[in-house]
């Protein structure tokens, strides 16, 4: 199909709307695809680039795509791909795809740009493949749209990126799986990682605070945003690209506070710092998540540095199954550095309907190897 590829306009606004509805009817939980004002901001934005087809001599929309940057950390994320129903023959959604992310990358303000795909069909899933992107791992019930649904992580690096990458030593053991997947995959070389025994790894053994125990939620977006960022002074400690806190959780005592990123439409929240330091809630995970139900979302997830060994280590003890890698994610000086998505759930995990391409079933894989020895220990399943 003939169609001509252009920057989106303001004057489109409501045909896109019209598009999405017509995509992905009422269930869209993305503001973009919903929300006027948010898309006039992103189409004025200069650090979105935002890409309609549109059939020669109608006019028609049959298509549309975002990327979404993060000029601080030179990270892109890809979004918002919608075909039209009657124009989905003839690869406009790859041509779409890869417009915008060559276009994105041409500016040399980013290193990388990343994907999150439904695992609904495996399309989408070889769409980004075809464009360049590496599959990076599952992330399983990771977020509601047509019920509860996993999502697959992908990226596409800017070129000598991933030569640049920092060397990590060891890793916590139960990261193996995780990285050899990665190398499979993705050919991002592990192999000299050493896994390690490290004390607190698998569920805790010590005492652990009650679900029951009382957890204060502070949703107060201005204020979390200001205490956010005079806890954080130094943007190292504030690592997650593309999101924002808009939610404190706090026990009483004030032993912890924890930063989310809470999304009741999609049921999912981003944990993304916690202060004084990670290990400091990981024996009050068991509130801190019942405190995230009430809100709506059953997934949680958190990102960490591969080097973090101590961070991790406290994650893992909480019952946090590491999900997906993103090597070269973070620049820092002219070298890059790996992280670490790690994941938990509230819901029964059924991958019975999930379509997992072949570029991901290794992720799929190590998950399900990373989960059996988080929640069913062999000596339990001996006994």
């Amino acid at each position: 199909m003939t169609v001509t590829i252009t920057p989106a306009v303001l004057q489109d606004v409501a045909e896109l709307r019209q598009l999405y509805f017509e995509v992905y009817g009422h269930g869209y939980p993305v503001p973009l695809g919903s929300d006027p004002a948010e898309m006039r901001r992103l189409i004025t934005d200069p650090h979105t680039h935002w890409l309609v087809a549109r059939k020669p001599g109608t006019g028609e929309l049959a298509g549309s795509v975002v990327v979404q940057t993060d000029p601080g950390s030179r990270i892109g994320k890809l979004v918002g791909l919608a075909v039209h129903p009657v124009h989905r023959e003839g690869g406009l959604a790859g041509r779409l795809t890869g417009a915008v992310c060559t276009g994105a990358l041409a500016t040399g303000s980013l290193d990388s740009i990343y994907a999150t795909v439904r695992v609904v069909t495996e399309g989408p899933q070889h769409i980004v493949v075809r464009n360049g992107f590496r599959p990076l791992g599952l992330m399983p019930n990771a977020v509601e749209v047509a019920g509860c649904e996993s999502l697959a992580l992908f990226a596409r690096f800017a070129d000598d990126v991933l030569n640049r990458r920092e060397h990590v030593p060891c890793v916590p053991a139960p990261l193996a799986p995780l990285l050899t997947a990665a190398e499979e995959t993705s050919g991002i070389g592990y192999a000299s990682v050493r896994p390690v025994e490290t004390p607190g790894t698998g569920l805790l053994s010590g005492p652990v605070v009650p679900s029951t125990a009382a957890m204060e939620i502070i949703t107060a977006r201005s204020f979390v945003n200001r205490r956010f960022l005079e806890q954080f002074p130094d943007p190292a400690g504030r690592f997650f690209p593309l999101h924002s806190p808009n939610a404190i959780l706090t026990p009483e005592n004030g032993e912890f506070e924890a930063y989310a990123d809470l999304d009741p439409v999609t049921g999912s929240c981003s944990l993304i710092a916690v202060h004084p330091y990670p290990a400091a809630m990981a024996h009050a995970l068991e509130p801190l998540m019942s405190a995230v139900t009430r809100t709506g979302v059953d997934y949680v997830e958190t990102l960490l540095p591969l080097s973090d060994t101590a961070g991790l280590s406290a994650f893992l003890a909480a019952g946090f199954v590491p999900s997906a890698l993103y090597p070269a994610m973070r620049r820092l000086g002219d070298r890059f550095h790996d992280y670490v998505v790690l994941s938990r759930t509230n819901r029964q995990i059924d991958f019975r309907t999930a379509a997992v391409s072949s570029p991901v079933q290794p992720y799929l894989s190590a998950y399900l190897r990373a989960w059996t020895a988080t929640y069913l220990p062999l000596h339990e399943v001996a006994s």
